[in-house]
């Protein structure tokens, strides 16, 4: 549908379906400030979680602006973010697809030592642990799709376009940029 680009846009998905990626692109494609729900909202150093008081204030500073991406939406806060959004894009995808993504991303993340959040980093050891992302995968995965399900039969929310294939996703972010540049 071309025009311009959604200008408050959540994106929500399982974990390891893509949603930091996706909202990065389509935050570059649709020339939008990009937030991050685990680097600005919800970890800090050390694996600590932000207070849920703090991070609702923080969602409450992004949701106010005018303009904004957000790769995800705590529960906590999703509300916040809900009630001022455009758009809901959903990254919908088999459980094979987003949790091959994720295993091969941690293990690139173990051996690498690359920085997930605020200087955290993920280990073998810690997903062989009881706060595994890897575990978390499986224990979120069926509360993912049921919020999926009731953002997308509330007709008070804003509308939600679901992905069901990364390729389907990319010809939109390509499409969402085209607009932009045209607009």
């Amino acid at each position: 549908m071309p025009g311009a680009p959604a200008q408050r846009v959540v994106f929500h998905g399982v974990t390891g379906s893509g949603k930091s990626s996706a909202a990065r692109a389509y935050a570059a494609a649709a020339r939008l400030p990009e937030y991050s729900a685990d680097d600005d909202l919800g970890w800090l150093p050390g694996w600590q979680n932000r207070p849920p008081e703090e991070q609702r204030r923080i969602a409450a500073g992004i949701a106010a602006q005018e303009r904004w991406v957000i790769d995800s939406a705590y529960s906590d806060w999703r509300d916040i973010m809900l009630a001022r959004a455009d758009l809901v894009v959903a990254l919908d995808y088999p459980r094979w697809l987003s949790l091959g993504r994720l295993v091969r991303r941690t293990i690139r993340r173990c051996v690498t030592r690359e920085q997930v959040c605020n200087g955290n980093t993920e280990s073998f050891r810690r997903v062989f642990t009881r706060d595994s992302i890897i575990l978390w995968h499986f224990t979120a995965f069926p509360r993912k799709r049921e919020a999926l399900e009731r953002m997308r039969a509330d007709p008070g929310l804003p509308p939600v376009i679901a992905f069901r294939r990364p390729a389907d996703l990319d010809a939109w972010i390509d499409q969402v940029g085209r607009d932009a540049a045209g607009a």
